[in-house]
């Protein structure tokens, strides 16, 4: 069968973390994952140019035989993913399918909150776009009451500068906490809304009081992913299933693979491309 891997497209390292837990859950499929690191951070920029990003990272892995791809960004998600799905794919690959990581999120929020108030911790390009609460209106099925949302800019470049464990990282991690529990004192449920917090959830977790849940998106995305696929079998059926997973940047691949370490926690091997 020729190669035909899902494939994952983030802004830059983010995404790993949800390729992580789906390679956990279908680790006899093939993945591509594109990073278009010379251009991040999307978060910042308008909803105009995150679209043209995103698309033409969109056409690029059409042409690696992509008949599925996984958009694991939320920002794009956000500001690019309906505009592909109900614009362009009709008229470049109408069997093809993208899907994001912000719907899977509000479909298991209604899930699990129990009184439906729910913070969205996010990058800035995420949160003002209001997808989540304009998401978790009209998925939840009524569940979700509240929704509140915090910014929190200097999140990503701790994790991308491994900055982590630091002094620094404790001091914005626990402010931005503290500024969205002050805005809906009801909270149940948070949404880490940008792919790269899952590595900042030990620091997350010593704010966040025992009876709320932290949603990480990696393991909701795998799985309604598993979901996704059972009820598509005509995607499944093209999609190659020989456990490879090949990695791909627009930035010098050498800087790629260094920051890669960080999200998978092994060496990895990237070539760069040019979109």
């Amino acid at each position: 069968m020729k190669r035909a891997p899902i494939g994952i497209f983030d802004s830059g390292y983010g995404g790993l973390t949800v390729l992580k837990e789906i390679v956990k859950v279908l680790p006899e499929y093939d993945f591509l994952y594109l990073g278009d690191n010379a251009r991040n951070p999307y978060g910042t920029r308008s909803f105009k140019v995150v679209y043209e990003y995103t698309l033409e990272a969109v056409k690029y892995l059409f042409s690696q035989n992509c008949h599925l791809i996984i958009i694991a960004c939320n920002t794009a998600s956000a500001k690019a993913l309906r505009n592909i799905q109900q614009l362009d794919l009709p008229k470049i690959a109408p069997e093809r399918r993208v899907l994001g990581v912000i719907r899977p999120s509000v479909e298991k929020v209604a899930e699990i909150t129990k009184n439906g108030h729910v913070g969205v911790l996010g990058t800035v390009g995420t949160v003002t776009s209001e997808s989540y609460p304009i998401e978790l209106q009209k998925w939840s099925g009524g569940k979700v009451k509240s929704t509140v949302q915090e910014a929190c800019p200097m999140w990503v470049p701790i994790v991308e500068n491994n900055e982590i464990e630091t002094e620094g990282a404790e001091y914005f991690i626990k402010k931005n906490i503290e500024n969205i529990l002050v805005k809906d004192k009801e909270i149940d449920t948070l949404i880490l809304g940008c792919t790269h917090y899952p590595l900042l959830i030990n620091s997350i977790q010593k704010y966040v009081s025992k009876g709320i849940r932290v949603l990480e998106q990696g393991e909701i995305v795998a799985e309604k992913l598993i979901d996704y696929l059972a009820r598509h079998p005509e995607i499944d059926s093209k999609i190659s299933k020989n456990a490879t997973i090949e990695f791909q940047t627009t930035e010098v691949a050498n800087n790629f693979e260094e920051k890669a370490a960080l999200f998978l926690e092994k060496e990895v091997s990237a070539y760069t491309i040019h979109l």
